[in-house]
């Protein structure tokens, strides 16, 4: 399957990478996020995407070695939730808020898988060690709420209810309960 390469592929890419605030290996976010994507019933692709969504922006991975290694329409999707590294903290997240309203559902449902993975490790990092955690960040506190709040607001933009899997009302319910 596609994706057992794509876990293998990000597995190898992230190798020696810690999350921000712990040190546990990075690609448990990316496992979890495509944990989250296969459990929701999405395709092989998007699942592939999940493991994949940072290989490009942390890595020297480009976004053509993913199109060769796993075709187009998992290297759009990576691409679809791809920063631009060169662009200030501002610039980039405005950009993903912007993106986010008017993208096609699957790239929203990447998008928010990862939010809300990175918002439930920000919740455990944040009972752990307290306000020390936003150092480790290029945004503090204010920042970061505005961003996943202006997330949980554009999320369900041109969705169906039938559309909305339950991870979104997840993610609005951990912005709420962390940014209160």
């Amino acid at each position: 399957m596609k994706r057992d390469d794509a876990k293998a592929f990000a597995t190898k890419a992230h190798e020696g990478q810690v999350r921000k605030n712990s040190n546990e290996p990075y690609i448990t976010h990316p496992i979890r996020v495509a944990e989250r994507l296969e459990k929701a019933g999405y395709s092989d692709d998007l699942i592939s995407a999940g493991y994949l969504h940072d290989v490009v922006e942390d890595t020297s991975v480009s976004l053509k070695d993913i199109e060769q290694q796993f075709g187009k329409e998992v290297a759009d999707l990576v691409a679809s939730h791809t920063e631009d590294k060169s662009k200030s903290w501002w610039e980039r997240k405005t950009a993903t808020v912007n993106h986010l309203q008017n993208a096609p559902k699957e790239v929203k449902y990447l998008i928010i898988a990862d939010k809300l993975d990175n918002l439930l490790e920000l919740e455990k990092e944040h009972k752990k060690f307290g306000d020390r955690i936003w150092k480790n960040f290029n945004a503090g506190y204010d920042q970061q709420k505005w961003y996943n709040q202006s997330i949980a607001e554009k999320m369900y933009s041109h969705l169906s209810p039938d559309e909305i899997p339950p991870y979104f009302k997840e993610f609005e319910q951990a912005v709420k309960r962390f940014f209160k």
